[in-house]
């Protein structure tokens, strides 16, 4: 599965499509994990709720503001994403759900 993203702070609901992808799996029991390779993004589980996702962005903003004094900035020409790279840290680059008769649980 490959998820395109741009800009600074996305959420995505990616639920269905894991769904989907499990149920043409034909697999029942089992476990899903989820990896992300980019070291600027992570994944969690969150309500999908508009306030919640707000809620999040402004804890990220608050937490780790972007900062173009940060060290990766400054020690890399034209890179201005070390807030995004830290904030990725926060949640972690990977998932594991369990599933049965072929539902997450």
């Amino acid at each position: 599965m490959k998820i395109s993203m741009t800009g600074d702070s996305n959420i995505e609901n990616l639920t269905d499509q894991i769904q989907h992808l499990l149920g043409d799996s034909g697999l029942q029991n089992g476990m899903v994990t989820l990896f992300v390779q980019h070291t600027t993004a992570s994944v969690m589980i969150i309500e999908d709720e508009p306030g919640i996702r707000a809620d999040t962005k402004n804890f990220w903003n608050r937490t780790i503001p972007a900062d173009p004094h940060l060290e990766h900035n400054t020690r890399n020409a034209g890179e201005d994403n070390g807030h995004s790279h830290l904030r990725g840290q926060l949640q972690g680059p990977s998932l594991t759900i369990p599933f049965v008769n072929g539902a997450f649980t």
